[in-house]
This record gives structure tokens, C-alpha cells and sequence, in this order.
């Protein structure tokens, strides 16, 4: 009986040890084993909502069509050497004639706004240009010329005769709101069609000393030196602005994320104006004016700061001649509000030349009523 203890105590010692060595170095063998080869993960559960796209593809194949590459090229003068004017260098060496002439090339972007081949664009990327070449999508190129140009919106508008135009569609302007997501496309730096992402960081944004009549949006999509007179539009692919202009602090103009685009609003005025006119019409009565606030308003006894101070009245102008003097300050224009002189100046440019106009004026403390008669604004002179 001793005997067959010690058999069965060295056997079970013996297979304990055998399956400590296969679990240890082969535990797969062990076809009992419970294996651990699911890997849990958390689904999605929730449907994507349809209102928030995951991808823009259909906004950018809907519009990159009607974007176009503009390239402009110009005769200019090469600077003369300071010499060249010095009396002495001219007695001993002569007349050098005139400056010699340098060919000057320039690239931006436009957006076909209609199938017989208008174009809108910024006023800079084609003003004083000999010849403007423009590029489409599908590699067609056609020579454009312009046909008016308005530089205190920095718009212009410039058609090319080439058949089966694609053309953009403008969204409505009341509906855009700050955070809405947006694309610029252009023709960033000369390297090609391209669309960037962003959001409506802010509208309204004006008194930038970039053009004489601001509403700019601003955006935070990347926009640089090529994409001046591109699209800006929304997630549907429809124009919601003219991209025009960056604040950059570095000499090539390189994006900061803040970029500026002329509203579809104006850009769609300017349109009909020129097409209708060949030129933008606006209202004038000869006055300059700058802001007022609450410590100037003060004295005068204003409900609250606002209005447009007159700095300045032309002799012989439409304001001049209505009685309107330097001081006063200009409350409404027919019975629209004043809110600031950029204000005052769009609801004046808004007025149709030879109509009657009424103006609010704050004079001596006291409001007074003038009747004006109002001018056509003079076009800026030419850079």
C-alpha cells in the first residue's frame, strides 16, 4: 500500500509540474483556456445629424466651378537713378531719355456671377491693367475686359465671351450670423485653386481705412495675396462674400486669421449699378464728418452718443447751399437714425442724385430741419 502512495504522489507531482510548464510557455495547448480576443470599443449610437455635415465636398464641388484665376499684367515705369536728374551727370553724360518700361504681372481671383460671362472681382486686382487673362476650372483661359470698376468698394466687374459658364449662386444676406461656418476658395499665392475653412468671426465691421464705403466680414478661413476677389460661401456652396483683404504683420501678407470679405449685399449692388450705368451712382451733399461720443454729446443735451459731427462743408455743395454749417451735428437723414459718420455716409450714398433729402441737425442745442437737395457723389480719383 506504501508502494502504490508513492507512485500516485510522484505521478500528480510530475503532471502538476508538466501543466505549470505548458500553461507557462504554451498556454494556447490548454484548449479549456478562456481566450481573450474581443476588443470592446463604444459605438455610436445617435444618427448624425444632417443640419451639422461631416464633410463640405458638395459645398466646394458646387462652387470651385464659377472661381476663376485673374492674371493682369501692366507697363511700368523702372525707377530713374537719382544721377539721371542731376544737372552735373546731364551736362557731362547727356540726356538718358526717359525711363525704360518693365512688364508688371499681378494674380488674384474672381467668382462668375452670371452665364454670359460676368465676373466680379476686387477694384485692385485689375485696375490700370493693359491685359487680364482669366482661367477657369476646367482649363479654359479667355481674355477679359473690364467693364467698371468701383474703387471706394474695391468691386469690379469684367466679362470673358466663352460658352456653357457655370455661375454662381448668391445666398441671402440676412441670414448670415457670427460662428457660421464658411469656405474661401482663390488662388492662394499663385499655387492653384484652393478652399480653406473657417467660421463668421464678426459682421459690420467697418472704419478700417481699407475702403471708403466698410461692412466687411470678417473671417477666421485662411485668405492670402492670390485670393483677393475670391468666394467666400457658405456650407450650401451659394456666395455669401468677395474675399478683398488680411490683417498681416509680416512684408508677403500671410494669414493671421483675420481676413475681411465684401458682403454678397454690397457686391450684388455694385453688380446692377455698373451693369445698369456702367458706373456706381451714389448721393452726396459735400459734407465731411467724424464720430461723436458721450463726452461731446454731453452738452448738447443728446438722449444717447450718436449722430455725426460736421467737420467740414463744401462751398458751393449741396449742404452748403441747403444752410448746413461746420458744428452741427447730423442726428438723421429723413428720418433715419445717424448712428456715426460711417453711418451718415451710407444712408447719403443711398439717395438717388436730384432728390430732395431731409436732414436732423443739433445746432446751438436745439434740432433743426434742413431740406437738401443732393448731388451725385464725384468718382475718386485714380490710384
Amino acid at each position: 500500500m506504501r508502494k502504490l502512495w508513492l507512485v500516485f504522489a510522484q505521478s500528480a507531482t510530475v503532471c502538476v509540474a508538466v501543466l505549470f510548464v505548458v500553461s507557462t510557455l504554451r498556454p494556447d495547448l490548454l484548449t479549456w483556456r478562456a481566450r481573450s480576443s474581443v476588443v470592446t470599443v463604444r459605438a455610436q449610437t445617435a444618427e448624425l445629424d444632417p443640419k451639422k455635415p461631416s464633410s463640405f465636398s458638395d459645398a466646394a464641388r458646387k462652387a470651385m466651378p464659377t472661381v476663376v484665376n485673374v492674371y493682369t499684367t501692366k507697363d511700368v515705369k523702372v525707377p530713374r537713378h537719382p544721377l539721371m536728374d542731376d544737372p552735373v551727370f546731364r551736362f557731362f553724360f547727356g540726356d538718358q531719355g526717359d525711363a525704360p518700361m518693365r512688364r508688371s504681372t499681378n494674380l488674384g481671383s474672381g467668382v462668375i456671377v452670371n452665364d454670359r460671362g460676368y465676373i466680379l472681382t476686387n477694384s485692385h486686382v485689375v485696375e490700370q491693367a493693359d491685359e487680364i487673362e482669366v482661367a477657369l476650372s476646367d482649363k479654359r483661359r479667355a481674355k477679359a475686359k473690364i467693364v467698371g470698376t468701383d474703387p471706394e468698394t474695391d468691386l469690379a466687374l469684367v466679362k470673358i465671351d466663352l460658352p456653357s459658364l457655370p455661375a454662381i449662386t448668391f445666398a441671402r444676406a440676412d441670414q448670415l450670423q457670427v460662428g457660421d461656418i464658411v469656405l474661401a476658395i482663390g488662388n492662394p499665392f499663385g499655387v492653384g485653386q484652393t478652399v480653406t475653412l473657417g467660421i463668421v468671426s464678426a459682421l459690420g465691421r467697418n472704419q478700417l481705412g481699407i475702403n471708403t464705403f466698410e461692412n466687411f466680414i470678417q473671417t477666421d478661413a485662411a485668405i492670402n495675396p492670390g485670393n483677393s476677389g475670391g468666394a467666400l460661401v457658405d456650407i450650401s456652396g451659394n456666395l455669401i462674400g468677395i474675399n478683398t483683404a488680411i490683417y498681416s504683420r509680416t512684408p508677403g501678407g500671410a494669414s493671421l486669421g483675420i481676413g475681411f470679405a465684401i458682403p454678397v449685399s454690397t457686391a450684388k449692388h455694385v453688380l446692377e449699378q455698373i451693369v445698369k450705368y456702367g458706373a456706381v451712382t451714389r448721393g452726396w451733399i459735400g459734407v465731411g464728418a467724424q464720430d461723436t461720443s458721450k463726452e461731446f454729446t454731453g452738452p448738447f443735451k443728446l438722449s444717447d452718443a450718436g449722430g455725426a459731427l460736421i467737420s467740414e462743408v463744401m462751398r458751393d455743395g449741396p449742404a452748403h447751399k441747403a444752410g448746413v454749417k461746420a458744428g452741427d451735428i447730423l442726428i438723421a437723414v429723413n428720418k433715419q437714425p445717424v448712428a456715426d459718420s460711417a453711418g451718415m455716409l451710407d444712408l447719403i450714398a443711398a439717395l438717388p442724385p436730384g432728390q430732395r433729402a431731409t436732414l436732423r441737425l443739433v445746432r446751438n442745442r436745439r434740432q433743426t430741419d434742413l431740406a437738401v437737395t443732393v448731388g451725385r457723389r464725384p468718382q475718386p480719383p485714380r490710384r
